[in-house]
C-alpha cells in the first residue's frame, strides 16, 4: 500500500524523534538543576552558538522580534531615524524598527534571489537613514557586499536579519558575522529551533554585546540597580539546552535540506516553474525551497487537497500591510515584491524528509501544472 498520510510543510515530530535521547535529558538537566532563567544553559549556549557563528558574542533573547528591537535600540537608533530593509518577508524586522520608534523605509528585491538590492537601498538613503536591515531570505545570505559598501559610502549601520538563515555562508564566512550584529529566531520551525520562542544577537561588539544583555534584563547591572530602563526580554534555560542539544546536528541538518533541495530542482527541471537560484559565493540552508508560477493559488490548492503541506512566504508585501498603511505606500511602488508576493510557493522541505514523500510532492505539483 502506498503510503497517502498527509506531508506536512515541515515536520517537527519526525525531528524530536531523531534527537529525543539528547533533547530529553537536557530538559530533565534543566528541571533537576531548577535553574531557569538564565545561568548555565543559557551562558553555555551562547558561547557555542557564537562560535558557531564564527563570532565573539552571543546574547540568547525570548525572541528573533526581541534580537532586532534590542539591537537597534542598543546601537541608539529611535524616533526620527530610518532603516531601510526589505517589504518582502515577515513583519517582525520591520516591526521591530516601529517599536524603537524610527520609520521602516523599504527597498525593492532583487528578482532572482528575493533578497534586498543594494541598487534599490542606495537610492532609498535620505540624511535620516541610521541602518540597513537586509533579511536572508529562505536562508540565502543577501548581497552583503552591495550592501556593505552602501552602508560604509553613507556611514551607516548594517544588522543582518537571519532568522531564517542558521549556517548560511557568504564568501565562506557564516552568516552571523558579516555585520554590526546579525539577529537570529529560534521559533521552531527554524533551521535551529527551540520548543516555543527564542532568539539571539550575535557580534564581534563587546560594547553591543553588554547594551544587548543589560537590555534583555531589566537594565540591571546586578540583582537590585538598573543601569537603564530595559525588558524582560531573556532567553529561558530550558529553550537554552534544547538549542544546546540541537547545535551540534546543525551543519547534518542544513547538508540534508541542501541534498533535498538539490533533487527537487533536478526533478523539476524540465517543468515552467522558476526553482531558486544562489550565486557561487554564498551557501544557503534552505529554511524554505521556494518556487514561483503565475498559477501559484491554483497550484497550491491542488497541493493542499493531496494532503501537501505546501505554503506561501509571503502574500502581502510589508508596504501593502493593513499595520503600515500610515507610510501611505501604493501598490506598484515595489513591483519585484509585488510580483513575487502573488506567485511564491514553498514546498515540503525538512532534514527527515525521505524521498519517498518529496516524489509523492512533485508528482502531486505536476498534477497541478497540467
Amino acid at each position: 500500500m502506498p503510503d497517502l498520510s498527509p506531508i506536512p510543510l515541515v515536520d517537527l515530530k519526525a525531528q524530536y524523534a531523531a534527537l529525543k535521547p539528547e533533547i530529553d535529558a537536557a530538559i530533565a538537566r534543566v528541571i533537576a538543576n531548577a535553574s531557569f532563567i538564565l545561568g548555565p544553559e543559557v551562558r553555555a549556549f551562547e558561547a557555542a552558538f557564537a562560535a558557531y557563528c564564527q563570532a565573539e558574542h552571543a546574547v540568547g533573547v525570548s525572541s528573533g522580534t526581541a534580537a532586532l528591537e534590542l539591537t537597534l535600540r542598543a546601537l541608539g537608533i529611535g524616533p526620527g531615524d530610518e532603516v531601510i530593509t526589505t517589504p518582502f518577508t515577515f513583519i517582525a524586522t520591520a516591526e521591530a524598527i516601529s517599536a524603537v520608534g524610527a520609520t521602516p523605509v523599504f527597498a525593492d528585491i532583487d528578482p532572482a534571489t528575493y533578497n534586498l538590492d543594494p541598487a534599490a537601498v542606495e537610492a532609498a538613503v535620505t540624511p535620516r537613514t541610521r541602518a540597513i536591515l537586509p533579511v536572508h531570505l529562505y536562508g540565502q545570505p543577501a548581497d552583503m557586499d552591495g550592501l556593505a559598501a552602501v552602508a560604509r559610502r553613507h556611514g551607516l549601520r548594517l544588522i543582518e536579519d537571519a532568522a531564517q538563515a542558521h549556517g548560511a555562508e557568504h564568501r565562506g564566512r557564516r552568516v552571523g558575522s558579516l555585520a554590526d550584529a546579525a539577529c537570529f529566531s529560534f521559533f521552531p520551525g527554524k533551521n535551529l529551533g527551540c520548543y516555543g520562542d527564542g532568539g539571539a544577537v550575535v557580534t564581534n561588539d563587546a560594547a553591543l554585546a553588554d547594551r544587548v544583555r543589560r537590555l534583555r534584563d531589566h537594565g540591571r547591572t546586578s540583582k537590585y540597580v538598573h543601569e537603564e530602563v530595559g525588558f524582560g526580554h531573556r532567553l529561558d534555560a530550558l529553550q537554552a539546552a534544547i538549542l544546546s542539544a540541537k547545535l551540534p546536528h546543525l551543519d547534518a541538518a542544513n547538508a540534508a535540506r541542501r541534498r533535498l533541495a538539490a533533487r527537487y530542482s533536478q526533478l523539476l527541471a524540465d517543468t515552467d516553474l522558476a526553482l531558486p537560484s544562489a550565486p557561487a559565493h554564498v551557501t544557503p540552508v534552505f529554511h524554505l525551497y521556494v518556487v514561483r508560477t503565475p498559477r501559484r493559488d491554483q497550484v497550491l490548492a491542488h497541493l493542499q487537497q493531496r494532503g501537501i503541506g505546501a505554503g506561501v512566504h509571503y502574500p502581502l508585501p510589508l508596504h501593502l500591510q493593513p499595520a503600515y498603511r500610515f507610510l501611505g505606500h501604493q501598490p506598484g511602488q515595489f513591483p519585484v515584491a509585488e510580483a513575487a508576493a502573488g506567485q511564491v510557493l514553498s514546498l515540503p522541505l525538512f532534514p527527515e524528509m525521505t524521498e519517498e514523500q518529496q516524489d509523492r510532492v512533485v508528482s502531486a505539483l505536476r498534477e497541478a501544472l497540467h
